[in-house]
């Protein structure tokens, strides 16, 4: 896949608000939470199934926690806010604005991430194999 493809995700993004949302990516990427942390370890050492993850990846006008762009998915840890009606909608919308554009968007809690990363990195990997 070529720089130039549009599976990258960036050229769908609004060229006024590209420079800003690369920059909060970067920000982010500097200062993960600590399930962020944790699970880019894992996929950054286990390289699931033999596939790259990009973390803080934008999409569109997304940024996404992880994403694996040549199988097209995207995960998701979602924290204490994820479940204030307000930002379970905004999710929803910006699920299915990835959905529309091909990618699967699996999501784990961070309690997930934390007690259960054995089975999060299972998760993942099958949704892989399967794609």
């Amino acid at each position: 896949m070529k720089k130039g493809d549009t599976a990258y995700g960036f050229q769908d993004a609004s060229p006024c608000l590209y420079p800003i949302l690369k920059a909060f990516a970067k920000e982010n990427r500097r200062h993960l939470t600590p399930c962020e942390s944790l699970l880019w370890n894992y996929l950054r050492r286990t390289r699931s199934c033999g596939y790259h993850f990009r973390r803080q990846h934008i999409i569109g006008d997304y940024i996404v926690d992880f994403a694996c762009v040549e199988k097209k998915l995207v995960i998701e840890i979602a924290g204490a806010y994820h479940a204030e009606p307000r930002q379970a909608a905004d999710d929803s919308l910006r699920s299915e604005w990835l959905e529309q554009r091909g990618y699967e968007v699996i999501r784990f809690s961070n309690k997930q991430v934390l007690q259960e990363i054995e089975n999060v990195l299972r998760e993942i990997d099958n949704r892989i194999k399967n794609k």
